[in-house]
């Protein structure tokens, strides 16, 4: 069988953290004969080389090259490429692991296509991944319809063909952003990339150490030097326009603007502030005309300018400014209709806490941004005119994230834009209104969302920010606390956290929230052999249930099939099997998962003649006489030993 994937996995003291890595490939939908992993070993001094031995000693579609350490990993990934006998090639970092279904996929769908390059969707781990790129498919993306060029780390998968054709491979050595300057090629010179978005296929890890390569300090001057190589692959396959601008701005704003804002930059020690910023000038006066700035956002645009002008001092004003800003989403209303949660909430950015406020008046002259700011003051007044000026352009997303994969699903929302006056005279606030829909059906990129833990989040633009922040703490009195809803053969519950009071999700995870242990002898009732159960559940259709009886009298639990319709479960019990004595009910919510569940209810049904009723429970004696005294007792001789304590601690 012709290996479709050859799997390139450069190796370096990674410890453990290798093993999810490994994991996740031997986990592969994809056939075992129809893809290979190739670990190049870049002379880890730790215990690694030999796990990897011993592992290609097990696994005939694993092979393992040893070669002495070459400083980066642009060589172990050529190595991997020349060693490759697979039609596409794949690169994983041994730090991070791939969805159980991502290589077939990512194969599929790349060949339908006739893509030369596949991005699939990420999840970011502890560490950022592009969001806007992964909204919904490009089967047939480009640099120019789809924002390809936010995602130049190497996690792709590439046609072997292409890359031999073009000549394409990583730069070598000690060396930085070798990945740009490779995925930049590969994007320009493709005949086709395609974006999968509807899985998550690549995990991207941040170590508990820290220790990834990504988050180590570098040396400006060479980093700036490398990322001038990236830039040069742009210009060697563009016309000078919109289009190259575009690209540029992708390194303009990661790569230099970013880094000069907010707590960003003034976490770094003074020297390194200075040696940074002089190299990001550097190359913002060399390389960048006027047309890669001016398509930033507002902030972003003043922090260049200033950089450009040498102003340090002002961007440190600037960043200072700007650490005291964050954003807010207030929840307003949870409830389910016909299925689908409905979601109220408002947004809006706070400065040192409380809500941000904004000139009210709509000055065109205040919100042009064009020219040098001449002062941090002046930036700060120019970013807010324009924020006003461009408000009805201002946007929040509802994310739902998984927790333990981070894996992120956008949610439609219905969006207004406010104007609010503020306490303060000419002042307003810019407030966004939204109601968001969450189907549990199609809410995982069109697919059902999976068993698990889900929390939401509000991702809000405005004006010259892009953030995003938990929905919550909610404020209303009483919280709206709406039931689970089963929907989609999954058991969703909305919820509050406990610390935090922010929304999440629990999907096919939750017992006591579930409310089937709070059921009261009266939302029970038997009727000949019918059973009908009131439930605290939202189901907006017919859906069939399956409930499970057991008994200490028999060996075997007894199962009925039954109907969830609204917010009755009815069920036909077969009173004349059933073993006389008491049974305990076990209701089952999504009887065709893939693991069912079974929650009991806070109710019991006695069998006695062929007939059931239900079983009223008795209620629970209250404490002694004697055992009244005891307590009185002990609860008069704690108090006598705390205030002693009080004495002894206070010196007396």
């Amino acid at each position: 069988m012709p290996v479709k994937v050859s799997v390139i996995v450069p190796v370096y003291n990674p410890g453990p953290y290798i093993e999810d890595c490994v994991a996740s490939l031997l986990r592969q939908s994809l056939p075992a004969d129809e893809y290979e992993v190739i670990f190049v070993d870049d002379g880890s001094t730790d215990e690694t080389p030999a796990r990897l031995d011993q592992l290609a000693a097990e696994e005939p579609r694993i092979q393992v090259i040893h070669q002495e350490n070459s400083g980066w990993s642009g060589k172990p990934r050529n190595v991997g490429i020349e060693a490759s006998q697979g039609e596409f090639v794949m690169f994983v970092d041994n730090d991070d692991y791939l969805g159980d279904e991502a290589l077939e996929r990512m194969y599929d769908y790349g060949v339908a296509n006739g893509a030369d390059v596949i991005v699939g969707k990420m999840a970011g781990k502890g560490r950022p991944v592009p969001v806007e790129l992964f909204r919904h498919n490009h089967p047939k993306a480009s640099v120019e319809n789809a924002p390809l060029i936010d995602s130049l780390t190497p996690h792709k998968m590439l046609r072997r063909a292409f890359l031999d054709r073009i000549g394409l491979r990583f730069p070598e050595g000690r060396r930085r952003l070798e990945d740009h300057v490779f995925v930049t090629e590969a994007y320009l010179r493709a005949d086709n990339v395609s974006v999968l978005s509807d899985y998550v296929c690549y995990y991207h890890v941040k170590r508990d150490d820290a220790s990834n390569a990504g988050f180590q300090r570098f040396d400006p001057v060479g980093y700036f030097r490398n990322l001038r190589e990236a830039l040069d692959v742009v210009e060697r396959y563009t016309e000078p326009g919109a289009v190259r601008d575009r690209l540029f701005r992708r390194w303009l704003r990661n790569e230099m603007v970013e880094r000069m804002r907010s707590n960003r930059l003034l976490k770094l020690p003074e020297d390194y502030r200075k040696e940074m910023f002089d190299e990001i000038r550097g190359v913002v006066v060399e390389r960048f005309g006027p047309g890669v700035a001016n398509g930033m956002q507002e902030a972003q645009r003043i922090v260049a300018a200033l950089i450009a002008a040498d102003r340090l001092d002002d961007v440190i004003a600037f960043a200072e400014w700007e650490a005291s800003l964050a954003p807010s989403a207030t929840p307003l209303n949870v409830e389910w209709r016909d299925g689908v949660l409905h979601v109220g909430f408002s947004a809006e950015f706070t400065s040192h806490g409380k809500p941000m406020t904004f000139p009210a008046e709509d000055d065109s002259d205040g919100a042009d941004l064009d020219g040098t700011p001449t002062d941090a003051d002046d930036a700060i007044a120019r970013v807010a005119a324009s924020t006003v000026a461009r408000f009805g352009s201002a946007t929040a997303d509802f994310l739902v994230r998984e927790r333990t994969t981070a894996a992120q699903f956008f949610q439609p929302v219905e969006l207004t834009r406010e104007t609010l006056p503020a306490d303060e005279d000419d002042q307003v606030r810019l407030v966004l209104r939204g109601t968001a829909t969450v189907d549990p059906g199609t809410a995982a990129g069109g697919v059902a969302l999976g068993g698990g833990l889900f929390d939401v989040f509000v991702r809000i633009k405005l004006g010259g920010w892009t953030r995003e922040c938990r929905l919550g703490p909610v404020k209303l009195d009483p919280r709206p606390v709406p039931p689970a809803g089963v929907v989609a053969g999954r058991v969703v519950l909305p919820y509050w956290t406990a610390k935090q009071a922010t929304l999440s999700l629990d999907v096919d995870r939750a017992v006591k929230g579930v409310g089937l242990g709070r059921l009261k002898p009266d939302d029970v009732t038997v009727t000949g052999d019918r059973l009908r159960v009131a439930v605290p559940l939202h189901v907006p259709g017919d859906t069939k249930v399956l409930l499970r009886l057991t008994s200490s009298a028999a060996a075997e639990p007894v199962d009925v099939e039954g109907t969830l319709s609204g917010a009755f479960v009815e069920a036909t019990l077969p009173g004349s099997a059933l073993a006389e004595g008491t049974w305990k009910p076990a209701l089952c919510l999504a009887p065709e998962a893939d693991e069912p569940r079974f929650l009991a209810m806070s109710v019991s049904l006695a069998a006695k003649s062929g007939r059931v009723q239900v079983v009223r429970p008795v209620k629970p004696a209250g404490p002694s006489t004697g055992q009244k005294v005891v307590r009185k007792v002990r609860r008069t001789l704690g108090k006598i030993a705390r205030k002693a304590g009080l004495r002894r601690g206070n010196g007396a």
